[in-house]
């Protein structure tokens, strides 16, 4: 079977990443199956980056972002200017493995596959702290404990490593302005209700989760902090109403509410027993696991009041 043309997009919205922009793009061009028939950088309203890259990246297709200023619309833009059947994204702080677009691939050979996933893993510029529980590792955009230790069909992927076929995004209607990261704010959940819209609008789609695609997922000192933990938490929480709100409550939080009732005590439990053996940081975890959970609740009630205030969300239309 002929292996399916595929182009990555990457995001990006300030210059101080420059040095992981070129990484990433470097570790796409490195890729086992062969380099993608081309690499996108979608920049975020920045005008001298958008520049440079144009400068000293000139083998990337380097576009702006026309629409509002935020993720959601800066992956449309992306999406709009690829040309392969398959449209991967990662982040502009990752780095691939060798065989990460090998293992994606893999999956397409069956026609009911509108998407597979991978794995991020963390790269922690001052060493993960001792405090940091695995179950929130989604906090730093990355895969958590919780998470199928083999492929299986997932609800929705993490942001820093996914992919999709062409088709399915533009019959989906693309990324949902107003959900998602704006610069450097907290928010999340844009790829949740882009898979969930998906698999509503093409019954029978099969959303894959593939561990072993990795990426290495940078996550700067600053937000391996407590007070990085709880804006996160709390924000996420907020996202997910206005997905509950946009989706429905039983498909928007039928994952979390496993992850609550067993991933979460288990965690719990875990650093319990271990703060008991004698490693203070096994109880820090227990407690984390305990406050994110409380914060993030907080944030979706908040977010679920408040909803009704919130201004409109636009959808974003991505022509094939």
């Amino acid at each position: 079977m002929t292996t399916p043309a595929v182009s990555v997009v990457l995001c990006t919205y300030t210059e101080r990443r420059w040095a992981d922009l070129l990484a990433a793009v470097r570790s796409v061009r490195e890729q086992r199956v062969g380099p993608p028939v081309e690499i996108v950088v979608a920049v975020d309203h920045d005008e001298p980056l958008l520049a440079r890259v144009r400068r000293e990246a000139s083998d990337v297709v380097a576009v702006g972002n026309p629409g509002p200023r935020g993720l959601s619309a800066t992956r449309n833009a992306g999406v709009a200017a690829a040309r392969g059947d398959i449209v991967a994204f990662m982040d502009d702080d990752c780095a691939a493995a060798p065989d990460w677009l090998q293992r994606l691939l893999a999956h397409y050979r069956r026609p009911d596959v509108a998407g597979v996933g991978g794995a991020a893993v963390p790269r922690w510029d001052a060493g993960r702290p001792r405090w940091f529980p695995e179950e929130f590792d989604w906090v730093v955009g990355c895969s958590y404990r919780g998470l199928p230790a083999q492929p299986a069909p997932v609800r929705n992927f993490i942001g820093a490593n996914m992919s999709f076929r062409r088709d399915a995004l533009a019959a989906a209607g693309g990324f949902r302005d107003g959900l998602g990261r704006v610069g450097g704010r907290p928010r999340g959940c844009e790829e949740t209700e882009l898979c969930l819209r998906l698999s509503a609008r093409r019954p029978g789609a099969r959303l894959v989760y593939e561990p072993g695609a990795v990426v290495r997922h940078r996550v700067p000192a600053d937000r391996g902090t407590w007070r990085y933990f709880v804006a996160r938490c709390w924000a996420e929480g907020g996202s997910k109403a206005l997905v509950a709100r946009l989706a429905g409550r039983t498909r928007a939080l039928a994952s979390e509410r496993r992850h609550v009732r067993h991933t979460l005590p288990a965690g719990a439990r875990a650093g319990i027993r271990t703060a008991l053996a004698g490693d203070p940081g096994g109880g820090a975890r227990a407690a984390a696991i305990l406050a994110g959970l409380a914060i993030t609740t907080l944030g979706y009630a908040r977010g679920a009041v408040a909803g009704v205030r919130t201004r409109p969300v636009r959808g974003a239309s991505v022509r094939p």
